[in-house]
């Protein structure tokens, strides 16, 4: 392969028809999540129907995976959403972006949906495509279809592959992927891609790299002491012996000290049990009960952070793997249950069925407001979990995320934004979060620029809006580079600009900005939000719920006052 270059290879669910092409000019100098915002407004009607023929699927790996530098081998999986109705980008670890990048996909494309309702499997390699039935397969959890696939094919493969919730087309379905242990635990998982992948019958894809190789680096030297800076950087940031120890678990007694965690379906800020289910209590669970648990877990070969964890019970069996705040946050404190046990059996059952914790956890949230579920109940949060996983209407409302719950039960306490749930961060303490929610294309989202580490009184409504813009082109920089949030520490730590030098010696780019994280999140947030345009959002989209500007948390009396005209005028010029 000494002729190695990247390609966009397209996949057609209705013909099975597979190709490859150039890459564009135009797509070449972006990835991830910049590359699906590209790929989407060059190819797709905004108004299309999100589980239509006319949207399509994307698997892009971002600018710098396929090289193992610590925490920045993501994949980012976009289309249009069926949850928000606008543009969507979900990221995960493991496998997915490595195999890609190995077998010279810049992207890969799937297109238009079969008229049967048959679900397949469809291998990729070097040698070419191969689609096998799947019938065998449908129904069956992650957890169950991987070892099956795994053994089909090989343990070197990568595979994305949906639940029955992706197969039930569930909106908030998201796509596992196969971490480094040969585990399908890594979700992309908010905005309903994996009901897109659902609605074009392909119950997984199995990523097969045999003869592939690492990506060129046109400058190598230039390129590994580039590394070896970021590297160290990581290796050193505080932050990163932080989540090595408690994983993202640190953050539950953070968020209690700013009133910020969601309680009782958003309705308080802090949780009295909460040292019980904290990332202290996590880590002390993991270390007292051994193998197989682990509380620091590489989601992705060459990770130094290790911010994943292992989490098994008494019986030295596996309960979840992993076991993040989100979940602790959205299906623990918000549905008042404080047994880390319970929330792990819980998660394992949402893993299992392919959907996203955060959404699920939003909408139990809403359904224990509605009278559905007694609060702290794991075994009333587990018959809803049935009640979704046999596809009832119930189990499918619940399945459709928090504001489907909502409005099928006239609640009005529903935690959304743009249709989606928000994550672990209440926005009425940590307002520039609250900001990202309202004003991010992507729906709420924490992970498009959280605030909570900013040097800013958190409470006051005139100090939020520059550091979420911030916060949002950067980690819409990331996402294009294929960058774990986490990575971020140590790629501000290198103060001379690793990122500018890392893509210079690996592409030879010689002409790029200084700041060319922001250049990257500028113009792909710029053309997220022209997406959401054509598709008919307005500034009314970007706000937050109206009770949560008039319904004060009782903690610090605080609502979501930031100024309309300030949400507004975020973007203005970029």
């Amino acid at each position: 392969m000494a002729d190695f270059k990247s390609r966009i290879w397209r996949v057609n669910a209705r013909t099975h028809e597979v190709t490859t092409e150039s890459v564009p000019a135009s797509w070449t100098r972006l990835g991830g999540r910049g590359l699906i915002a590209r790929i989407l407004l060059d190819e797709v009607d905004a108004t299309s129907d999100p589980l239509g023929a006319g949207n399509k699927l994307i698997f892009a790996p971002g600018l710098l995976v396929g090289h193992m530098l610590s925490s920045t081998d993501r994949i980012s999986i976009g289309g249009k959403s069926p949850l928000t109705g606008g543009i969507k980008e979900a990221n995960a670890g493991g496998r997915t972006g490595l195999h890609m990048t190995h077998m010279g996909i810049h992207a890969l494309i799937v297109e238009d949906k079969p008229s049967d309702d048959s679900f397949w499997v469809l291998h990729l390699s070097l040698n070419g495509s191969k689609w096998e039935k799947a019938d065998d397969l449908a129904g069956l959890g992650v957890y169950e279809t991987a070892p099956k696939l795994l053994e089909k094919y090989g343990d070197k493969v990568a595979i994305a592959l949906i639940g029955p919730g992706g197969e039930m087309l569930m909106k908030s379905a998201g796509i596992q992927n196969l971490d480094k242990d040969k585990i399908p635990s890594r979700i992309a998982a908010r905005g309903g891609l994996g009901a897109v992948m659902g609605s074009k019958r392909i119950k997984a894809i199995v990523f097969d790299n045999a003869g592939g190789q690492k990506p060129p680096i046109v400058h190598a030297e230039a390129f590994k002491v580039a590394q070896k800076d970021y590297t160290k950087s990581v290796m050193e940031h505080p932050q990163s012996v932080t989540y090595r120890d408690y994983g993202t678990a640190a953050m539950t007694q953070l968020t209690q000290r700013f009133a910020g965690i969601p309680v009782h379906n958003f309705s308080r800020g802090t949780f009295d049990e909460v040292e019980k289910i904290s990332g202290e209590a996590l880590r002390e669970f993991t270390l007292t009960r051994g193998h197989p648990s682990d509380p620091s877990h590489a989601c992705m070969a060459g990770c130094t952070i290790k911010c994943s964890n292992v989490f098994g019970g008494e019986d030295g069996k596996i309960i979840v793997s992993p076991l993040e705040y989100e979940t602790i946050g959205l299906m623990g404190t918000n549905l008042d249950i404080d047994s880390l046990n319970a929330i792990g059996r819980l998660n394992w059952h949402v893993n299992d069925l392919g959907l996203d914790s955060i959404e699920v956890g939003a909408a139990l949230g809403v359904a224990a407001e509605a009278g559905l579920m007694q609060w702290g109940s794991e075994v009333d949060a587990q018959k809803l979990l049935d009640e979704i996983r046999a596809g009832t209407e119930l189990g499918k409302t619940l399945g459709d995320g928090a504001a489907a719950t909502g409005k099928k039960y006239d609640i009005e306490r529903v935690p959304v934004v743009k249709g989606q749930a928000m994550s672990a961060y209440e926005p009425r303490s940590i307002k520039g979060t609250g900001v990202t929610y309202a004003t991010t294309p992507q729906g709420a989202d924490h992970t498009c620029g959280l605030t909570i580490r900013a040097q800013i009184n958190h409470l006051d409504p005139n100090a939020q809006i520059e550091v979420s813009r911030n916060a949002q082109f950067n980690m819409a920089g990331y996402d294009t580079l294929g960058a774990c949030i986490f990575a971020g520490f140590g790629y501000a730590a290198t103060p001379d600009g690793v990122v500018k030098r890392l893509l210079a010696a690996r592409y030879g780019w010689n002409d790029l900005p200084d700041n060319i994280l922001q250049a990257l999140g500028k113009e792909t947030i710029k053309m997220e939000r022209e997406f959401n345009r054509r598709a008919g959002f307005t500034k009314e989209d970007d706000r937050l719920p109206k009770w949560m500007t008039e319904e004060a948390l009782p903690e610090n009396g605080s609502v979501f006052d930031v100024p309309e005209d300030q949400l507004d005028s975020i973007f203005d010029g970029i």
